[in-house]
């Protein structure tokens, strides 16, 4: 009896041992499972800050990887915005002064006991004083010269709108250019659109296989031009808008001024 007691307790104690050992294991198994996260987390973080940070399909990555058909549309692009911008603040500046001009003739030309007298008091080189100078010019050399047969009203009108005419044309000068890029630019960001395509699909041909990786690039430039070229013609076309209506109001200002110089001229009042 004391030897089947004897077994009896040693198969009692290696069934314990098995269930401790058996039982443990899950745990430790959770307890790696709930860890490895933890250990994944930071690297995670730590490629997804790396990522935001060097942009494979940003424009660094568009120049640096784009051919000399890419690069050359994009260089065409920054052209157009630069001179769309450098026009747009030069008429911008030149209407201010024309304006100020115009003030300035209200104010002291008008006020003077003369033409001549006035003309001293009108800023050099401006629209107004080139103007008065046409002007006066022509209703002094009237008399003893080949135009003579015309007469005096005929031809002081003939200088004075000539005058004003050169002035509109001046004003108008640029604007041209800002009609060309705000009518051509999406179609210039639309070509290096289809160019990018058309890259992807050759990388998709060569590879023989269609992912992410094969056409992130070539896609991603081709939305690149596409946004460069509406962001290069939409404020060509603003801008051309805006100064054609302030121009408008400039030109009243100075026609209004050469009709009354007109009438002062032939009136004989110089």
């Amino acid at each position: 009896m004391s030897l089947m007691k004897l077994m009896r307790s040693s198969l009692v104690a290696m069934m314990v041992a098995l269930v401790a050992a058996f039982g443990t294991q899950p745990a430790l198994a959770q307890a790696d499972t709930a860890a490895q996260p933890a250990a994944t987390a930071p690297a995670a973080a730590a490629a997804t800050e790396h990522e935001s940070v060097d942009n494979p399909y940003g424009l660094q990555a568009l120049w640096q990887q784009g051919d000399f058909v890419a690069k050359g549309t994009l260089i065409i692009l920054v052209i157009m915005s630069m001179g769309s911008w450098y026009i747009i603040f030069t008429k911008l500046y030149e209407q201010r002064s024309m304006m100020k001009s115009a003030r300035q003739s209200a104010d002291a030309f008008w006020k003077a006991g003369s033409v001549k007298a006035g003309l001293t008091a009108l800023e050099d080189g401006s629209a107004f004083r080139y103007i008065a100078e046409s002007g006066i010019k022509a209703s002094d050399h009237h008399e003893g010269t080949m135009v003579e047969t015309i007469d005096k009203h005929t031809w002081v009108t003939m200088s004075v709108d000539r005058a004003v005419g050169n002035i509109q044309s001046r004003l108008t000068d640029g604007l041209a250019f800002l009609a060309t890029v705000g009518s051509t630019a999406p179609f210039v960001g639309l070509f290096g659109t289809v160019w990018g395509i058309y890259n992807a699909l050759v990388r998709i041909g060569i590879s023989g296989q269609a992912s992410i990786d094969k056409v992130a690039g070539p896609v991603g430039e081709a939305l690149i031009m596409t946004a460069i070229g509406l962001a290069v013609a939409v404020p060509a076309v603003m801008g051309y808008n805006w100064l054609i209506r302030r121009n408008k109001a400039v030109l009243d200002q100075v026609r209004s001024f050469s009709a009354d110089l007109h009438n002062v001229l032939i009136a004989g009042k110089r």
